[in-house]
Formats: structure tokens, sequence, C-alpha cells
């Protein structure tokens, strides 16, 4: 007589596979939807549809987690002129499209700009990347890094200006305390973005012609 036999089921998780990338682009989402504050490691995996035990059995910490968001955002930063165009030539380009960059995610420029970069591969390998086209033409190792902290220092608060109001240098009521000021604010675009783009070209542009002087100096 034939035994009958019950199919056995195959075993399915409780809660969803996590995966590094989904963390982070769970991270990222809850920055720019609902700001920095908002990111803890219980409202990440109420994004994630998973218990706070099942994330921190896959991430140590907040931090491990900032880390991974900071290298994909560092990522998608253009250095590749370094070691081809000439180094101010690939400066500009890296500072233009570091600026970019952040003008999407300037919820994280706070963490960011202070985070350390260690265990973070893509921005180690964007600051080597810079640092051997600087010092390869001629800039010493700390002047190089000096170069490199002032154009984050332009590039952060430009990519706040690049987000800001139309309306921001309105002075209402107050116009008579500033008049000169209130016209000239006048004169510039009316785009909000045309005029980020304007003060981010004319602050760069100085920014290079400073840095030339100075590998002169240096190198003479």
């Amino acid at each position: 007589m034939a035994i009958a036999r019950t199919a056995r089921r195959r075993g399915r998780p409780t809660e969803p596979l996590l995966s590094t990338e989904g963390i982070t682009d769970a991270a990222i989402r809850i920055v720019s939807d609902r700001g920095y504050r908002h990111l803890t490691m219980t409202e990440l995996a109420r994004e994630l549809k998973v218990s706070t035990s099942a994330l921190y059995n896959h991430t140590p910490s907040k931090r491990d987690v900032l880390v991974r968001v900071q290298d994909r955002i560092n990522r998608s930063i253009d250095c590749s002129g370094f070691g081809v165009l000439a180094w101010d030539a690939a400066l500009e380009g890296w500072a233009r499209s570091y600026r970019d960059c952040y003008a999407q995610h300037t919820a994280m420029i706070p963490v960011m700009a202070v985070l350390p970069v260690g265990d973070s591969p893509h921005t180690l390998e964007m600051y080597e990347a810079v640092a051997r086209g600087l010092m390869d033409a001629g800039w010493p190792g700390a002047e190089a890094v000096n170069v490199i902290v002032a154009v984050e220092s332009l590039v952060f608060g430009a990519a706040y200006d690049a987000t800001a109001p139309a309306d921001i240098f309105d002075p209402g009521e107050l116009a008579d305390l500033a008049p000169r000021f209130a016209a000239a604010a006048r004169d510039r675009p009316r785009d909000p973005g045309e005029a980020a783009d304007r003060a981010f070209d004319l602050a760069l542009s100085a920014m290079l012609e400073g840095f030339r002087s100075r590998l002169s100096a240096v190198a003479g």
C-alpha cells in the first residue's frame, strides 16, 4: 500500500532579504525626503520593512551606514581628468562635478563634510587621483591637500546656493537698510539656478587663478 507523502515546503524568510546596496538606498531616501535627523537605525529598519535586530545583524552601526552613503555619493563625482588634462583643467572639472553631485544631496553635506574617510574605498580613490594629479604638477603634498580642502569648502557652499530660493536676497520691507545691495541683487538673473551658476563660475575662476599664482611661487 502506497503511503501518501506531503510535499515539503521550502522555507521562506519571514523578512525581506537585506543587501548593502538596499540599505544605502534606503538611508539616502530617508535623508532626502525627511532630513538627516530622521536617519536612525529604527527608521531605517522601518523603511526597509525589517526588524531593527535584523538590520543590526547586517550592518553594525549608523556610522557604518553613513560611510556607505558617503562612498555611494562620492562614487558619482568625476575625477577622470587628472592624469589626462592639465592640473587646473582637471581640478575645475572635478569641482564642477562635485558641486553638481552635492546639489542633489544637500541634506547630507553637514555629515559628509566631517565624516572620516576610513572604510570609504571610492572616496579614498577619488582623493588619491586628485592628490596625485596635483603633486605630479608640482604641488607639495601638504599644499595639495590644502587645495582639496579649499575646493571642497567652495563646493559645499555652492551646492547649497544651487538649491536656494529665488527670493533669498529680497529684503522685503527692510530694503531701506541695504538699498545698494537690494538694487544690485535685483540685477542678478531671475532664474535662481542661473544666478547660482554665475556666482560659482566667478568663485571657481578666482580660486583657480589664485592657485596658479600660488603654484608658480612654490615652483619658483
